[in-house]
């Protein structure tokens, strides 16, 4: 078992006073102030619905969709391929995080590269947890008026304030997100985590439940009250391969698919999985830590997540086949928007999404003290500050970006493959020492094609987000 350093060299003060970011040894009576100073009491099943819950987010939403795009085989592929990268990922930063015992993102970059390195960390962690943040509140603006609506039976709202998404994504923010968000230890939300995930089980309950209730070609409601049939005269895709040869051609579900929204795929699939900002933070406060009991935690989070996202992704599509849109929820209001099951997944959702951003802040509020304030101590002006200054910037992006596709997309495409490819895989590279494995081992090749598939993977998506913008066939640029 290695010996975790705590010594105060000081190359190490950044390490020392970052918020939550150093592990101190059971043997270490004399605990040095942190910013919190919640360590090691977190117990593995809690961690597990921490870790879960930063696992899940507004992602399972757009799956559905996904799958339309790749078809059943392609998905399922795609889908156990990333799972088992993130899982492989996480062990390279638990590797590297144990080798010179920080628990920080930013701190291993420090540690590899020097500033660059931290810059690049800290960088790369902002942009994909606001880029999170953006997709849940894009949310809360995007179903709460529908769910107002429903409930007050409003066929026609004629602008009433509290039926506009961006007023109520500011209320929302100010009453409940940001009180969570001002705790001043990540453990707190512990409870939040379960009760999040619970909300996100009995959705998932709902959509296998509808997939019975619900017909193909579906009949889309009116609101004066007569039916009116959905156009289902879709031909299928040349480069489908259907499962059942006859039925409506609308109705039936591929296996394979490849059209110019596959492009999105992949990238949602990534977003989906991130977790690594959250995981050193999970591992600090994890009572009686040790390496493999962390990868145990992250690889019960993930094979739940995997199970849960497979499940809603596959009776989602099932449901409405080549119907989907990408927001799934959005597909069962076309039916009867004041179906009571619906209106009941409607709130959990919103419920669950609202719950996990405060979590999703914390790893940016720590990236940017340790960026701009690396040797100052805990601060409650600054820490109040930068929660408001975020949830600001966020709720003009939420209220100002044209869609959750577009989201998911853009920041899946380049902060994702950074923090589960290629930093873990360079960090690992430069941090573990020679004499332990060298240069050309097989851990540190495996660990440097793996950064290399990173930037392939960028590249890839970038270059299919890029080229399906430019030729104006995106659905991500219409509802």
């Amino acid at each position: 078992m290695c010996v975790f350093s705590t010594d105060r060299t000081p190359g190490n003060v950044e390490a020392n006073l970052a918020e939550s970011s150093e592990f101190l040894s059971n043997a270490d009576d004399k605990k040095t102030p942190h910013f919190t100073d919640f360590e090691g009491k977190t117990s593995f099943g809690m961690s597990v619905f921490n870790l879960g819950n930063a696992i899940m987010g507004s992602g399972i939403l757009g799956l559905a969709y996904a799958m339309a795009n790749t078809g059943i085989v392609l998905f399922v592929i795609l889908l156990t391929v990333i799972a088992g990268l993130s899982a492989y990922s996480i062990h390279l930063l638990l590797k590297s995080s144990g080798v010179v015992g920080i628990r920080a993102y930013e701190q291993l970059g420090f540690r590899a590269f020097g500033t660059p390195g931290k810059m690049a960390a800290g960088i790369a962690i902002t942009l994909q947890n606001i880029g999170a943040m953006s997709s849940y509140l894009y949310i809360v603006k995007y179903e709460f008026p529908l769910v107002i609506q429903a409930f007050l039976k409003v066929d026609n709202p004629s602008g009433e304030w509290y039926l506009n998404g961006n007023y109520l994504v500011v209320i929302v923010s100010c009453s409940v997100i940001l009180p969570l968000a001002l705790m001043k230890q990540l453990g707190y939300l512990g409870y939040t985590s379960g009760f999040s995930l619970s909300c996100m089980v009995f959705f998932l309950i709902a959509v296998i439940y509808k997939k019975f209730q619900v017909k193909c070609p579906f009949a889309e409601f009116s609101h004066n009250n007569t039916v009116t049939s959905v156009n289902t005269s879709v031909a299928a895709n040349a480069g489908g391969v259907q499962m059942t040869p006859g039925g409506d051609p609308a109705c039936i579900p591929r296996l394979f698919n490849l059209n110019s929204q596959t492009a999105y795929t992949v990238p949602i699939l990534a977003f989906a999985f991130v977790c690594h900002p959250e995981v050193l933070p999970i591992y600090t406060e994890l009572r009686n830590p040790t390496k493999t009991k962390m990868q145990h935690v992250s690889n019960i989070s993930i094979g739940v997540m995997y199970i849960m996202y497979l499940l809603a992704a596959l009776f989602g599509y099932l449901t409405f086949v080549d119907k989907v849109e990408a927001e799934l929820l959005h597909t069962y209001s076309r039916i009867d928007p004041y179906d009571t099951l619906i209106l009941c997944v409607r709130v959990a959702v919103l419920t669950a999404v609202t719950l996990t951003v405060p979590i999703v802040l914390f790893p940016v509020r720590r990236a940017i003290q340790q960026l701009f304030f690396p040797n100052k101590t805990f601060w409650w002006p600054r820490h109040i500050a930068i929660a408001v200054t975020l949830l600001s910037l966020i709720n003009l992006l939420v209220i100002f970006a044209p869609n959750i596709l577009g989201i998911f997309g853009v920041i899946g495409a380049t902060s994702a493959p950074c923090l589960i490819f290629i930093f873990p895989a360079v960090f690992y590279i430069r941090i573990v020492p020679k004499e332990e494995e060298p240069l050309r081992s097989a851990p540190k090749i495996i660990a440097a094609c793996f950064a290399l598939l990173g930037v392939l993977f960028m590249i890839m998506s970038l270059s299919f987000i890029i080229i399906d913008w430019t030729s104006g066939t995106s659905k991500g640029s219409n509802h």
